[in-house]
């Protein structure tokens, strides 16, 4: 059976799932943004075992930075050797800015990493 990675939430993803939660509630329809919250954290779940299932981020040049597609979401994840950390999960239409790719280089989790789920 192939080794299971720990799957982490860098400070800023945590961040950017609030800001859905908090959309959607200014919007009238929280359960809206409850449901695509739940969506992104089970889509990453699948990391778990397979960190490599994503696609390289076209805005960079390194194997290490990859992205899950759950429109209208892009799920930006850092694969290190035993552990996935998401570090961006923004809309699906917005572009990483190529300059910041030192914040996901030094992206850390927030509080161990781990995302209540």
């Amino acid at each position: 059976m192939a080794a299971r990675f720990n799957v982490e939430f860098a400070e800023s993803a945590a961040d950017d799932l609030l800001q859905v939660l908090a959309w959607y509630a200014s919007q009238d329809v929280p359960d809206v943004g409850k449901r695509l919250v739940a969506a992104v954290v089970e889509r990453v779940d699948q990391l778990a075992m397979f960190p490599d299932s994503g696609k390289a981020v076209p805005e960079f040049d390194t194997p290490w930075l990859r992205e899950l597609e759950l429109p209208p979401f892009r799920i930006v994840y850092r694969r290190e050797a035993a552990v996935v950390i998401v570090v961006r999960v923004w809309r699906s239409d917005r572009r990483m800015d190529p300059s910041l790719g030192g914040n996901a280089e030094q992206a850390l989790p927030a509080d161990g990493g781990k995302l209540a789920r």
